[in-house]
């Protein structure tokens, strides 16, 4: 456990010096160089079917090391006032991926860039498409809280079977895990047009993006050993990625058409309550660049002035 414990020590929120630091000693010398959107990519066997991914940034507010806590096989921020979340998303998964590479498990192993702020790098990796898309069965993400997930939908959409999720419990031997249609989205969702099955993991990790957060590292050594043990013959690979499943309406939702009435109480939404629709946006991952991006706002000067608002509220509240 030491490993994964001096790992989560880096703070690294997306192009911060921290997070080259962590790239260059970690996965550097497995990896070697990223590629150009900062994604790092290692084949282990001839042509595997399966695609492990994580990501190497982190929700941290600001970089720098980070003194940690473990108390009972929990890891926790030992000063909750330094530091904004412990970084087990994705720390856990990078640690993971690197321990299957070192125990020979076939596979492609991405560990992207930039997932904390809209997927990025894996949106990125997509467009470039690599010829070893094509021989995908399945796109496996180590970046879920809790202990029990195999992700089958992501954003209400569909982006692995049930089938697919049963099998994936019984090849790792592990009864606990079970299909769950509740995922937010993280970079396997950007392979899901493409890929039969793509899904993510729980590892183990407890209140994520906050300063509470935790990692519970005997379920990480337990993980680690039945991915590096895991017989993969017996995945089953069912779903179909040219066929769109809606559980949300969100591609309804998110058509040309626009549904005035439901903008317009969305509005009053975000204007009756800022503060919570800012916390839910933030707890998908956005940046006010981010989102705007997003939503095609191109105007440097409304970002500027958000943060002119921000920088004035804080220095009221400590300052007066």
């Amino acid at each position: 456990m030491y490993s994964l414990i001096e790992m989560l020590r880096y703070k690294r929120p997306e192009g911060s010096l921290t997070q080259r630091e962590f790239c260059k000693r970690f996965l550097e010398p497995t990896f070697g160089r990223p590629d150009s959107h900062g994604n790092y990519i290692h084949i282990v066997g001839d042509k595997p079917n399966l695609c492990f991914t994580s990501h190497h940034d982190t929700v941290h507010k600001t970089d720098g090391m980070q003194k940690l806590v473990v108390t009972n096989d929990v890891v926790s921020v030992a000063d909750t006032k330094e530091s904004n979340c412990l970084g087990a998303d994705c720390t856990t998964g990078v640690w993971l991926m690197l321990g299957m590479i070192e125990e020979g498990v076939e596979g492609v192993y991405v560990v992207h860039a930039a997932e904390e702020v809209g997927c990025k790098g894996s949106r990125a990796l997509i467009t470039d498409y690599p010829e070893w898309l094509d021989q995908l069965d399945a796109v496996i993400s180590f970046d879920r809280y809790g202990d029990k997930s195999v992700i089958t939908h992501q954003m209400g959409m569909r982006t692995a079977s049930d089938a697919f999720a049963k099998s994936f419990a019984e090849a790792l031997n592990l009864p606990q895990l079970e299909a769950d249609d509740g995922g937010s989205y993280t970079d396997s969702n950007e392979y899901s047009g493409i890929v039969s099955e793509c899904t993510n993991i729980s590892v183990g990790y407890y209140g994520q993006h906050g300063v509470n957060e935790t990692q519970d590292l005997d379920f990480a050594d337990t993980l680690l050993t039945a991915l590096c043990l895991a017989d993969w013959t017996q995945l089953v690979f069912k779903r179909d990625p040219s066929v769109v499943e809606d559980t949300w309406g969100y591609t309804s939702r998110y058509s040309n058409k626009v549904d005035e009435e439901n903008v317009c109480q969305l509005e009053q939404l975000v204007i009756d309550y800022p503060h919570k629709i800012a916390e839910l946006l933030d707890g998908y991952g956005y940046t006010a660049y981010g989102l705007m991006e997003d939503c095609d706002i191109d105007d440097v000067s409304a970002y500027s002035s958000y943060m002119d608002d921000y920088t004035a509220r804080v220095s009221k509240k400590y300052f007066g």
